[in-house]
């Protein structure tokens, strides 16, 4: 399974499919054939694997998989049933496909008299798979807000004025996690006072090799010479009437996590709907004042209505702190 685990981490971190690893065992237990995935409408990895077997050879064998077999056609088909057909005898497998429509392959093959077994090595498996897993359960991405304020909460002076509120080490690290994002978000509020860029860059300012894909929430036009214009992506626009719908499109479009940037009637919206699984706060020793907040109104009238979080980690970045906090383990809904 480990081996399994290897050959997943060969295929593509981000898009609509999990990355997957198949080793097809002989009866004696040699190896007989290796398989990923390789991106979408690409062979599946159990499909790959037994694509390198000579006719017959995968009879009675054991076909070990990082995730349970599919039973769902879409680009390809099921890998369920090809194992089957191929007359595989045995699927071990790490963890159960949690998707709406993929699920049930586990089923499938005990039903056609293959002994299955899942669960191994599941808990590593899981950790790799984490951003995958969630977006299969929840039918969106795992949502991460960040801000960066001063000690006192505002994220700019009263004349709109806000670089730099952190130091250089902070802002290092907040360009290394767009980098690891799928997706990159803000309001049209931001795009419009703020011009970004929404790239992810080095101390110089050069372009790290992973960029985000922007994305804008808001009906506002965007400037035909905005600095958007020059994202290696392709901007996605969405309205922001509908926060559900509009994170599932995400899903659906393959963006596992999503990185939002602001500004506050963005991040308030999106906190208030219960939609930031987490909140990364970089936070400066110093004093603004004034009406810029991080966070705008919540629609919390008592102190018994304050959304609570865990702190995951606190830490120290040059002068300021890096805190990520995360809701409540009564307030996560199972997800």
């Amino acid at each position: 399974m480990r081996r399994a685990l290897e050959l997943a981490a060969r295929g593509p971190a981000r898009g609509v499919n999990p990355r997957v690893g198949c080793v097809i065992l002989s009866p004696a237990g040699e190896t007989l054939a290796e398989g990923w995935h390789r991106g979408a409408g690409t062979p599946h990895a159990e499909v790959a694997a037994l694509a390198g077997l000579a006719p017959g050879l995968a009879h009675g064998a054991t076909a070990v998989v990082t995730l349970e077999p599919c039973d769902h056609t879409g680009r390809t088909g099921p890998c369920s049933r090809a194992l089957i057909e191929a007359g595989i005898g045995r699927v071990v497998y790490g963890v159960d496909d949690p998707g709406r429509a993929s699920s049930g392959g586990a089923r499938r093959l005990r039903g056609a008299g293959v002994d299955v077994e899942g669960g191994l090595l599941a808990a590593e498996i899981t950790d790799f798979l984490a951003d995958w897993l969630f977006t299969a359960r929840a039918g969106r991405p795992r949502v991460t807000v960040k801000w960066a304020s001063t000690l006192d909460g505002r994220i700019a002076a009263a004349d709109g004025s806000s670089r730099w509120i952190t130091g250089p080490e902070a802002r290092a690290d907040v360009h290394l996690r767009r980098s690891l994002a799928d997706a990159i978000a803000v309001g049209t509020g931001t795009v419009l006072a703020d011009d970004p860029a929404l790239t992810a860059r080095d101390a110089e300012g050069g372009l790290l090799a992973e960029q985000p894909v922007p994305v804008v929430f808001g009906r506002r036009e965007v400037p035909a010479g905005a600095a958007l214009g020059n994202h290696p992506h392709e901007p996605v626009r969405l309205t922001g009437a509908d926060l559900d719908a509009d994170l599932a499109e995400l899903g659906e479009r393959g963006i596992r996590t999503l990185f939002v940037e602001g500004g506050p009637t963005l991040a308030s919206a999106i906190v208030a709907a219960g939609l930031a699984d987490e909140l990364l706060v970089y936070l400066a020793p110093a004093l603004l004042g004034g009406p810029r907040l991080a966070i705008g109104e919540l629609g919390i009238g008592h102190i018994d209505g304050a959304l609570r979080y865990e702190l995951a980690e606190v830490d120290r970045l040059g002068r300021d702190l890096r805190i990520i906090a995360r809701p409540a383990a009564a307030d996560r809904e199972g997800i």
